[in-house]
């Protein structure tokens, strides 16, 4: 059995930066144990398999896995796999347009593609759950996760917690873009924090952050998760989603509407942009969406 798939880069315009992701169009036939298995060949930050959906008025059902886990819900995958099936037309022998709906284990999420002349350039989507806020993180055991000490963790707006928008991150500020070079993940340390902090989601990953702008319009980051088997993420969409929707509930305007730019993976050479907006009314954020451009790069079979 061939089973034919595609990688793309996403969050950039160059091929090659970005963050790369490997998409199986269609996985039906493809048995249930070998989804891990090829997503673990691939060793990419995420894969995707594309089955049809259980409600014909959606798009697909798309399943994400990491190289260890399958996991419910995560952003790069979706700009991605909508990326690559708006380009091939059709799903499953129905065309598909600018408008799809994934169903995933976190719920629906609603997706639309990006043009540019009329050529498909990237994708955008909401985050299919509402910002969630799982409790602080001791500042000792963050700098600890990141091999810095604890005064490299800036405090004055926010301490570390988690929060998600269907994956959780931890996520901190750090006290400058020095100190975000010189972070490095701690296996022993994650696994430590994750004693305390458990998520039935995901492992336990580090979302830390710098302001390069007045405010927190424009941000740089970076993203670990060595208990996932990725060292380093060079473009995390839903850790970006849920950081953005945090910073706008800091935000003392009762409603408001805030683009947020991430720009992630430049100290690993894949430099990614990540357009956030986030909409709040009545002090509470109504919708997170995230958006950016993706390159095609490989396509094959696998042979199974």
């Amino acid at each position: 059995m061939m089973i034919d798939y595609v990688t793309v880069d996403v969050f950039t315009d160059t091929r090659f930066g970005g963050n790369p992701l490997a998409v199986v169009p269609d996985a039906r036939g493809i048995d249930e144990g070998l989804l891990q298995k090829i997503a673990t060949e691939f060793n990419y930050s995420e894969t995707t398999f594309v089955f049809p959906p259980d409600d014909p008025a959606h798009t697909a059902r798309v399943r994400i896995f990491t190289p260890t886990t399958e996991i419910p819900f995560a952003g790069h995958p979706n700009v991605g796999t909508a990326f690559v099936l708006g380009r091939q037309g059709a799903v499953f022998g129905r065309p598909v347009g600018d408008r799809m709906v994934f169903e995933e284990k976190a719920g629906l999420v609603h997706l639309d593609l990006l043009r540019d002349g009329g050529a498909i350039v990237g994708a955008g989507f909401v985050a299919p759950q509402p910002l969630a806020m799982q409790g602080e993180i001791d500042r000792d055991m963050m700098a600890a996760c990141i091999s810095l000490a604890p005064d490299a963790i800036a405090m004055s707006t926010h301490g570390p917690r988690m929060v998600s928008v269907g994956l959780p991150f931890a996520v901190a500020e750090l006290a400058g873009l020095d100190a975000l070079a010189s972070a490095r993940p701690n296996a022993t340390a994650f696994a430590q924090a994750e004693q305390r902090h458990r998520s039935p989601d995901d492992r336990f990953s580090a979302f830390i952050y710098v302001r390069t702008g007045d405010g927190f319009d424009h941000l740089r980051a970076r993203m670990f998760a060595p208990l996932d088997n990725v060292p380093e993420d060079p473009a995390t969409g839903s850790a970006s989603a849920a950081l953005a929707a945090y910073l706008v509930t800091l935000d003392p305007r009762r409603d408001a509407v805030r683009n947020i730019t991430i720009e992630q993976g430049v100290e690993m050479g894949r430099r990614s942009l990540i357009e956030v907006e986030v909409r709040k009314t009545n002090d509470q954020v109504q919708s997170v969406r995230i958006a950016g451009r993706c390159v095609p790069v490989m396509q094959g079979r696998i042979d199974v």
